[in-house]
């Protein structure tokens, strides 16, 4: 059964659909650079506006933490994890891999996610415990066992020079099947939906990878940072699997250590 969570992260997701497909293709947005040096436009803020506004409106007494406009404490063990557009980057250059990530921690655990990829028709979500689905049908983990039978995708390669983890990812993308450079949330649906196998990241931040982290789970796979750890709010690096392969993946990177 479908909590109140749920609902109103998929509504808030719509939400956001509808001004970030108003936007896509206009040739007149805005783009700017925030301190990062990462971009941002009219429909992320405004997308974002639309997600916080939707869950206050059942959920006034709720924390939040955005990729816009940061952290809004709240009353109750309730935080909203917010991305109004993963890959941003891809939507300014009509690149229609881009989605919105919605996630809900109570206290320190995620317990829900949403991935609305509007351009893709995909809609991933998940609740603790409930599983995961694909516009509304179940979705499985593949069981691929071996590296050599492997799927591998992977976030930007210039993350692991800097990060010192280069000869990791470069055996791992040497010793499997295939690998892809997908980067951002769409390889993580490919791994839930048992598409692909293996996601490595070497450089995120937590509103990237707190909805798919329940998505994936919630799939039968395995989420942690590169080093094995559990995902928390200050999480930098992912290694997302089918789980089957978890540990042989989190060796590539931690026999260099």
């Amino acid at each position: 059964m479908t909590s109140d969570y749920l609902t109103v992260a998929i509504d808030a997701a719509k939400k956001a659909e509808d001004i970030i497909t108003k936007y896509y293709h206009e040739s007149t947005l805005k783009v700017e650079l925030k301190s990062d040096e990462t971009p941002v436009t009219r429909a992320d803020t405004e997308a974002e506006e639309a997600i916080r506004a939707t869950i206050k409106s059942t959920f006034p007494d709720h924390g939040f933490l955005g990729e816009e406009f940061g952290t809004e404490v709240g009353t109750s063990p309730y935080t909203w994890i917010i991305d109004p557009i993963d890959a941003t980057k891809n939507f300014i250059r009509n690149i229609p891999i881009f989605g919105t990530q919605i996630a809900l921690m109570k206290e320190d655990e995620l317990i829900l996610g949403v991935s609305n990829a509007p351009l893709l028709n995909e809609l991933l979500y998940a609740e603790k415990g409930k599983g995961a689905f694909l516009n509304d049908e179940p979705i499985k983990v593949s069981n691929v066992s071996e590296p050599s039978d492997a799927m591998i995708c992977h976030g930007g390669l210039k993350w692991f020079v800097e990060k010192n983890t280069f000869d990791g990812i470069y055996n791992l993308i040497n010793d499997t099947a295939r690998s892809r450079g997908f980067g951002d949330f769409y390889m993580y649906h490919l791994v839930a939906s048992g598409r692909a196998d293996v996601v490595v990241e070497a450089a995120i931040s937590v509103w990237d990878i707190a909805a798919i982290t329940v998505i994936v789970r919630e799939a039968g796979g395995m989420v942690t940072d590169i080093q094995g750890q559990t995902i928390t709010k200050d999480t930098a690096s992912l290694v997302a699997t089918n789980g089957v392969l978890q540990t042989t993946i989190l060796d590539y990177f931690n026999e260099e250590q």
